[in-house]
This record gives C-alpha cells, structure tokens and sequence, in this order.
C-alpha cells in the first residue's frame, strides 16, 4: 500500500496497510497533491496544506522507493502558483464507442454523457438497472487505470464498525478464499495503488495499475471482497479485538488490529483535537460519533453488530462504482455486472445510509476535553483550542460558491504569510496553529483553525483575536494581491493536475465523491473552468464574495463550536485504568470452564492466524506471469553539461509549457557545530523576506508570478558498488512556472539566495518556535520514523547528520536554539550568514530543468545567466562535518514519549557484517514485508504495521513496527527472522509472485516532473541506468538461495544489531524487565 496526503487534516481514519491522510476536496486537492510514498513513510509527518512542513525531507523519504531504485525521495512542492498552464495530457484519446442516453450495455443504462475539457475526459454515468448501482465512467488518455468502490457507511456510535470492516472484508472472499487476498495481491501485482480507507461518511476501496490484465485482477478481487467476503467471528477478533488469554490464572489483554491503530491514533493530540473539533459541531448526525472507533468503544463492538452492518451497508444499491482510464468501457461494464446482477435492488441500504443535515444552533457552545501531555514535565504551554463553524451543505452550494470557499480558505491559511495564519503567529499566544481551515469532505462543510502551545489562559485570548480579525476583515476588505496570489495559486494547481505518484484518476475520484455520495451531482468537482471565470468575473466587478461570506458564515453564524484541549499528566493513567476496568469486569463474573474457553478461543485463533494457505487458496489469487514484465529497465534521457563549477542537467519532457527547476547546493564543507541548523536556513530562505521586500510580500510575489518555489534539504550518500560512496548534502530550491514566466522566477530565486533579510530576529524567533512544535507534536504518531533515523545515525555519517537536522537530536538543538536566539542573538546570526556564505553560491551547484526541448532553448540561457550572477563561494578551506568522523552510539535506547503503542526498530550495518547487498536481497526485504512479518507481528501479534527496510547504498538493515502493543515479543519476532529466511521453501509461483511486486515498485508510474527528477537524483549519486540494470536482472533471476544467504546475514543483525524503542515509561521498563537492555530518554 501507499502513502498519500493531500489537503486536510480530517483524514481517513484508516487505509487497510498504513494509514492514509486523503481528502476529497473537489477545487483544491489538485493543487496540493504530493508524491505518493510507499511505508515505512513520512507522509504521517505531513502537516495540513496550510501549515509549512517541519523538516519536510528529512524523514518523508520513502523507504520502499529507495530500496527499489537506490534513491532518496524529497516531497513533492505545496507552494503557491500563478501563470495557467495546460493540462498534461496525451494527445489521442480512446476510441469510445458512441452512445444514445437510455441505450442498455451488460445490464447498465446510460443515464448521462459529458466530455469535460477540464479534465480531458468523456464521464458517462451509468445505471445498472437491477440493483441502481451508480457507476460513473471517466475515459481519458492516461494508462494509469483507476477504478474504486465507495459505500456510504454512516455508523451511529464510535465502535469502529465502518473501520473494522474495511480491514475485514480484504481478509478473504468467495472466490479467493485465502486468508489475504490484499497481501497476495501487494507481493504480486504491478499496481500504482492498492488500499482501502474509511472516512467520517464512506468507505473507499480503489485500485489502480497501468497493465491492463493486472487492472481487471484488482477489480476482480476488490468487487468480490467487497460484495462477498469471508466474514467470520474470528475475522472480528483479529481485525477490530479479542480478550486474549495464555493461561486461566494468566494477564488478559485486548488484542486487536483496529484497536491497537487507534489507541495510536489517540495518542496524537492534533489528531484529537481535530476529530472533537469535527463532531462537537455535529452532535445529531453519523459526524458526531467516530467512524474509525474509539478505544473505549471498540470493545463494545458484536459480532452481529458486525455481521449486520456489512449486510445493510454493503449491498450494491448503496454503492457507487468509478472506473477512468484508456481502457474499454465495454470491458468496465461487464466486470462490473458479474458482481452486481446476482443482487436485487435494496431501497433500505439506500436509506439508511444517508447522512441527514445537522440542525443549526441558536447560540455557539463550548466543549472541554483532556490529552495525554505525558506524565512529567512543564504543562503550563501545552494548552490547545479551536474555533470551528458549520458551513452550508456542499450539494447545496453552486459551482461558484464552492470554488469560493476553497479560494477563501486558501487567502486566509495557505501560507505562513496569509493574513489569519500571521495575525495567529504574530499575537504570540501560541507556538504554532492547528484546525483544518476549509473542511469540504463532509455533506455540511465546516471551517476550523485554532493554536496550540498556549498557556492556559491563551484560548479565550485566540478566540477573542480570530473574532477581531474577521470583524476587521468585514469593515476593511481582504488586501486585493493577496487574493489575487491565493487565485493564481489555486489556477495553476487545477490545471496543471499534477497529483505526483498518485493516481489522477483516484483524485478526481475522490473530488467527484464530495457530491456524489450525497445523491448531488458527480461532475460538479471536476468541472472547474466557468466557476474560475465566473468567480474572477464577480470579484473583478467589485462584488465582496469573501467579505459576503465571513459575515454570513463566520461572524452571524450561531452554529459555532470552541474546543479547549487541557493537558492532562494523569490522562495515560486513567486510560489505562480504564482498560483495566473493563478487562476485570469481563473476567469477574466468568466461571473456570468459561475462562477455558477463552483460553481455547486465544490458542485456535492463533494456530488460525499461523497456518498456512493452501495451495489451491493461494492459486486462486490471479497474478501475471514473468512473461508479462519488462526485462529492461525504463530509461529517461537527459544532457548534462558544466557552467563555471557548476552543472547543469536537462530533461526533455513533454510538460506542455511548464518548466520545472530544481537545485542543489552542496552544504557538505559546514562545520558539524552549525548543521543542525540547516533546516531552518532552508526555511528562512522563503520565510525571512529580502532586503527588496518583506515575506508576505515575497510569498505573494511567489504566488502571483509562478507555479511554487520550494526550499527543503536533503541528506544522503554517493552509490557505490562496495558500499562506501562520499557522503551528499545538498540544500535544494525545487521550483516551477510558465516558460514565459521563467525570468520572474529566477529573479524570485535569485533574491532569496542573496538578499535573504537574516537580521530579523522576531521573525526568526517565530520559526523556531512553529518548528519546535510541528517536530514535537509529530513524534507521538510518529514514532516509527524517529525511531528508524536514530537507528540510521550508528552507522554511517550521512545517517548521523540526517539524526542530528531532523530526528530526536534535531527537537533538542531546537530547544537550545530558543534560548539562545534570546541571549546571544548575533551568534545565530553569525551562523546563519556562514552558511549562507558556504553554501549558496554557484561552486558545486547541481541544477536541472525538466522541460520540452522547444522551451529549453529560450530557458537554458536564462538558467546560464542565472549561474553565472550566483556568488563564486568554494567548497573547500573550512573544517567540513563530513570529515570529522562522529563517534557512532551504539546502545540500545528506549524513548519515552506520551502513547497507548509502541514503535520498536533494530538494525544493523550488513556491509560492516560482511555481507553485500544485491538485488536479490530486496526481492528477499519485500517478500519478508508481505509474509513473517507481516503475519507474526500485524495479524497475531496486533500491530498496525510491521516492515524492514535494506538500504542497498550504505547497507543499512532496519526491522519497524508501528502501533505495536508489544516490544520484547516484537524484538523476538524480529530476532527469529534469520530462521525464517534460512529454512524458507518458495515454490516457483511464489516467487514469480514476489518478483512481479518487486518489478512493480522498481517501475512505479510517474509524471514527466517526476521523470526528470528521479533521474537528476540518481546522476548526482552516480547510480547509472547500467547499476539500475544491474539490479533488476539480479531481482529476476533471484532464487531461493539469494533469501537463505540474507537469512544468514540477519543472524548477525540478532546479536549484534541495535535497538530503539519508542514508547510509554510503563512500556518501556516492562520491556527493560523483561530482559531487553537500553538507557532511557525522555522527550517531554
């Protein structure tokens, strides 16, 4: 499965392998799509849309994508826009066979046909006549096929049910009656996306691929896990909870997939705020209970609660099907048929599904809640709050007033610049914002924004402040270029439709559902041309839209909700108390024989959980062939010159008059004293202002003039066959615009390398502090990630400093910074203009610009200049941190950090174990990932997730689980690994199986953009299409032996690997007494 995050924080609850952060937003996600990331990832580090990303490339690199192509992966750009490019689309669309309205094809009547120049697409929607199941058809040029199944799933309480299911329902169906078919299909198919994801109001199950065949194997197991799944109660016991009990007179424990995932969910306070945010404005509907489950409720959850809902919820007239793509629609409409025509049309699921409109309040209320603020430290600035309002129901909005919404939202929050998010930061009253700003995924849309880090008197204060700002905002009118940059923004992103790995067609998928699913018009999303025109219309003609809508909605709107968040040091405590409660209760009134049946339950769902498929379960699983895959890899053309002492690379790709820029200065010859604070020089570069302008007006000038500008870091190492490439460090300006545009966008770049204002210590100040609490507020449900970079930092200098600009290490410089950015202002400032000094200027510069050859030679001169103005600078004669030879920790550690779950890492060098990394041993890393681990640590052992991660450039071996309710038997499980893989027995199919999956992630689709910039990546770590080769023929020829031999090396990584472990104190001395060694530290 993979990551996404697009623009909310009102995410999914759930995705069926590791949670996904989606919206359906149907103006704005377009615009703020990033690369898709395969776990273990740092898209659950990603921030909302209009928040500015904490370290945003340090550990938002994907572990599975650098495995596969020996790659790091920097985030895709959240930046503002300006100049209207073309779509990129391909120029022949398919052949569609024409239609009359009314016309019956495979038991489906057209009901609508529409071709859409805004998407490039033909939408017919299609009835089918016997169930009046809605499919929506979309045919476009792109071969990336997309089709999803969505039910309207509207729970009435906050046992999880909707959640569980989803989980569920992929754990065996009908015809493909093995234990996961969802797994299989991971280890065997050449997907670009497979998962499943369960929202406030719907249930999601899409699929997408560019190979035909493997399109219709996706379809076919998803629609038939769907509508016929294996559900049993033991399907209920390992995904949603159990009592698991060893012995009678032995601890009782609740056990469960969904239930340890949301104990981890709730132990992210942003997470929280932001779902009591949501349901305090919606006491009476299905948006006041949650969806994904409670883990005070999803004990309560029954079997035949359980069993019910499928029945009621499940049945095809309450779903709705989306197929989009260049493949045949006869094809869609009699795959889809198979599966629906056994059904009769049920008017009940229909019904019951519908999410009724909350009535509106006379009067706002208040709302008061308790997090887990850990048990010691200073909770006199852990306060948080928000202020959130009902909106009007989205299917009861024109086209125009949506768009308006969402352009409205964006003037207010996009940026650190806009004027709410700066009137917040400014006042001082909290370290950083929360809330989701424009929330347009539920029928009734909302606003929500607040602060967090507040004493405890900050609320009323922040309240009273956000008041204020729109009464002002009223009487004085939003400033004319803000919203001029905010319509650029958003103009750029809708036609660009650039959604990174993420599949275009899942975009539009989820932009058609926000009126879709409540009965309204599914075009509506996706048509965006005459809303823009109409809206830029009324506002040129002097009409107050925004100003209309915050009086309205905002200040007479009595439908308004304050939400405190207190810190709580006894939170965790009572949590736990009142699990305990709840176990005792259960096992006081039992007999002996009824605690034996327990014990009977626990022992047979765990023989059940470990045995194996049959032969003939797992045959019946469609997968391709070996025939079906490339042999060779795909290659990207590129030029590569050198301009003065730097290099310039060129990419011809067909963009359609979009210039995408990127570069790379070398911050390898920093002192080791100042790298931590590289991070926030990355930032300062766009947050800071010049000495031309300040930063609102810079952000403005960014938005009004080109497609984003972006400035982030990165840290990594040179490929080399032996292991022992130079370590890279680069400071990276990813950028784009208009070919046109290409002037204004160098000279916007050109000012923030050289006229950067660093003597701003009130603004710096705010930095620090927004970058304090993002890191902080993001370890909690982050953990795995922290965990995985401390582990990196014993081996390799490259591992090490990336711990030290964006790990725990990093959290702790910041901590220090604050105090001293007070007392000795002018060494920061020294620092700050060192590294300006020693690194942005044109020596060692690396740039690219990926763009059709046609607009390079107008571009390729202007990038030349561009070098040529740069300082000369040099990247010697200084004490560089890459030649100061850190001394390495190699203790085991135990972070202690307030969560109900745990994430347990160890690893281990495999070059410094003698051992050589191939391509063979990747096929073995990923197949460990879809059986032992998976089975031992997720299905019995009750984690969300489990994976290990071989880096085949430094040798790095990593195991990870995430919200894990163990530690000591997680190790363990990792430890008899090497057991696993030295006894393994694959037959042929099952390892044509693994190499199809590892193929699959090896050429995982990309736009041109993306092309251009993977390839730039791999050129500057000399990893050649020959290396790239190289390792895919050792994948395809890879056997058996290959996996014994990574067996034998993991049996050193048992003995001699480290350990860390992020997690609770109480876990974590559980985990000390029972034998695991490690020092401790506290983060909070």
């Amino acid at each position: 499965p993979q990551l996404k995050s697009l623009l909310s924080t009102f995410r999914p609850h759930a995705s069926h392998g590791i949670p996904s952060a989606m919206t359906s937003s149907p103006f704005l996600a377009p615009a703020f799509v990033p690369a898709a990331f395969a776990p273990p990832s740092a898209a659950l580090l990603t921030r909302s849309a209009f928040l500015r990303p904490a370290h945003p490339s340090r550990l938002a690199s994907s572990a599975a994508a650098r495995a596969a192509s020996a790659l790091p992966v920097l985030p895709a750009l959240r930046a503002p826009a300006a100049a209207a490019p073309t779509m990129v689309v391909a120029t022949e669309m398919p052949a569609l066979t024409k239609r009359e309205v009314g016309e019956v094809v495979s038991g489906f009547k057209l009901a609508r046909e529409e071709y859409i120049p805004d998407v490039s697409s033909t939408a017919r929607l299609w009835v089918h006549e016997k169930t009046g199941t809605e499919l929506l058809s979309l045919t476009a040029a792109d071969e990336n096929k997309t089709f999803g199944a969505v039910l309207r799933t509207t729970p009435s309480d906050s046992s999880g049910v909707p959640h569980i299911l989803e989980h569920s329902v992929l754990c065996g169906s009908r015809k493909y009656p093995c234990k996961e078919p969802f797994v299989e299909l991971i280890k065997s198919s050449l997907n670009t996306f497979l998962n499943a994801m369960t929202y406030p109001d719907k249930t999601c199950y899409p699929v997408a691929s560019c190979n035909l065949q493997d399109f219709y194997n996706l379809v076919d197991v998803y629609m038939d896990a769907v509508f016929h799944p294996r559900l049993t109660p033991d399907t209920l016991r390992q995904e949603g909870h159990h009592f698991e009990v060893d012995d009678v007179d032995g601890p009782v424990t609740i056990k469960g997939v969904v239930y340890n995932e949301m104990k981890g969910a709730y132990s992210d306070p942003e997470r929280c705020l932001g779902e009591h945010s949501m349901r305090s404005l919606f006491p009476d509907t299905t948006y006041g209970v949650e969806s994904g489950g409670h883990p005070r409720n999803i004990p309560d959850l029954t079997w035949e609660q359980f069993e019910g809902f499928h029945k009621t919820y499940y049945h095809p007239s309450n779903a709705r099907l989306w197929f989009y793509g260049d493949d045949a629609e006869e094809m869609r409409l009699a795959k889809a048929d198979e599966f629906l025509s056994e059904f009769e049309r049920s008017d009940e699921a229909a019904a019951l599904s519908k999410v009724p409109l909350q009535e509106p309040w006379s009067e706002p209320r208040d709302f008061e809640f308790g997090y887990d603020a850990g048990a010691d430290g200073d909770i006199s600035k852990k306060y948080m709050a928000t202020l959130n309002w009902m909106l009007p129901p989205i299917d009861q909005v024109t086209p125009t007033e949506l768009l308006a919404y969402g352009v409205l939202g964006h003037v207010l929050l996009s940026n650190s610049g806009s004027p709410l998010y700066k009137a917040l930061i400014d006042s001082q009253i909290g370290e950083d914002l929360v809330g989701s700003g424009l929330e347009t995924d539920l029928r009734q849309m909302l606003f929500s924004v607040g602060l967090k880090g507040m004493a405890e008197d900050g609320a009323d204060k922040m309240k009273a402040l956000v008041i204020e700002f729109f009464e002002n905002v009223v009487s004085s009118g939003l400033p004319k270029e803000v919203v001029e940059s905010s319509l650029n923004t958003i103009e750029f992103g809708l036609r660009e439709n650039n959604t990174g790995r993420f599949p275009k067609g899942l975009s539009l998928m989820l932009r058609a559902m926000s009126t879709w699913l409540h009965d309204a018009d599914p075009l509506v999303g996706l048509k965006f041309e005459e809303p823009l025109r109409d809206l830029k219309e009324r506002l040129a003609s002097g009409e107050t839209i925004f100003e209309d809508l915050i009086k309205t909605q905002i200040l007479e709107n009595t439908h308004c909700s304050f939400v405190r968040l207190v810190p709580d040091k006894e939170f965790a405590a009572k949590e736990e108390s009142a699990e305990k409660a709840r176990i005792d209760s259960a096992m006081k009134g039992l007999s002996v024989s009824e605690k034996k049946e327990l014990v009977e339950m626990t022992q047979r769902l765990k023989e059940k959980q470990a045995a194996p498929d049959s032969p003939e379960a797992l045959a019946s699983v469609p997968c391709l062939t070996k025939a079906d895959l490339p042999l060779k890899s795909k290659t990207v053309p590129f030029d590569a010159i050198v301009v003065g002492s730097s290099t310039l690379v060129h990419h011809p790709q067909p963009t359609n008059g979009v210039v995408y820029l990127d570069m790379a200065f070398d911050f390898r010859n920093l002192p080791a004293r100042i790298l931590p604070l590289v991070s926030l020089f990355s930032s300062c570069l766009s947050e800071l202002g010049t000495n031309k302008e300040d930063f609102v007006s810079l952000q403005q000038r960014v938005g009004r003039d080109t497609g984003g500008i972006r400035a982030s870091d990165s840290i990594g190492q040179n490929y080399d066959v032996l292991g022992r490439g130079r370590t890279t460090a680069d400071i990276w300006i990813r950028s784009k615009a208009m070919a046109a545009q290409v002037p204004q966008l160098l000279g916007i770049i050109r000012d923030m390398v050289t006229e950067v204002k660093w003597d701003n210590k009130e603004r710096f100040m705010q930095l620090v502090t927004e970058e304090k609490a993002a890191v902080e507020s993001s370890i909690a449900p982050s953990g795995h990630q922290y965990a995985m970079a401390r582990l990196a930092s014993k081996f390799r200098s490259s591992g090490w400093a990336n711990e030290q600009c964006g790990g725990l290490s990093y959290l702790f410089f910041l901590r220090e910074l604050t105090k001293r950015v007070e007392s000795d202002w002018d060494s920061v400032l020294a620092d700050l203009k060192t590294i300006q000094k020693l690194v942005l200027s044109s020596a060692g510069l690396k740039m690219n610009v990926t763009t059709g050859s046609d607009d390079y030679r107008t571009v390729g001169p202007l990038v030349k200049q561009f070098i040529a103005d740069l300082p000369a600078g040099s990247l010697f004669g200084f004490e560089r941190w890459v030649e100061e030879n850190p001394a390495y920790s190699v203790t085991n550690e135990g972070i202690i950090v307030p969560t109900q779950v745990n994430y347990v890492g160890k690893a281990a060098n495999l070059l410094d174990l003698g051992y050589k990394p191939n391509g063979a041993s990747l096929l073995a890393v990923k197949h460990l990932g879809t059986s032992y681990l998976w089975d031992t640590i997720r299905v019995q052992g009750g984690a969300y997730g489990a994976f290990s991660r071989l880096d085949n450039i430094n040798g790095n071996f990593t195991f990870l689980s995430y919200r894990d309710p163990s530690v000591n038997k997680t190790i363990d499980a990792f430890d008899k690994t090497s057991e696993f893989l030295r006894n393994i027995e694959l037959t042929e199919e099952e390892l044509t199986k693994a190499t199809i999956g590892m193929i699959g992630e090896m050429d995982s689709y990309s736009l041109p953009d993306s092309k251009g910039f993977n390839s730039f990546q791999r050129f500057l770590i000399n990893y050649t299409d020959e290396d790239r080769q190289r390792v895919r023929d050792e994948v395809l020829s890879a056997g058996v032996a290959e996996f014994r031999k990574l067996g034998e090396a993991l049996a050193e990584v048992k003995d001699k690997g480290s350990v860390v472990v992020v997690g609770s104190e109480e876990s974590l001395k559980k985990a000390k007494e029972g034998g695991l060694d490690m020092t401790f530290q506290r983060v909070f």
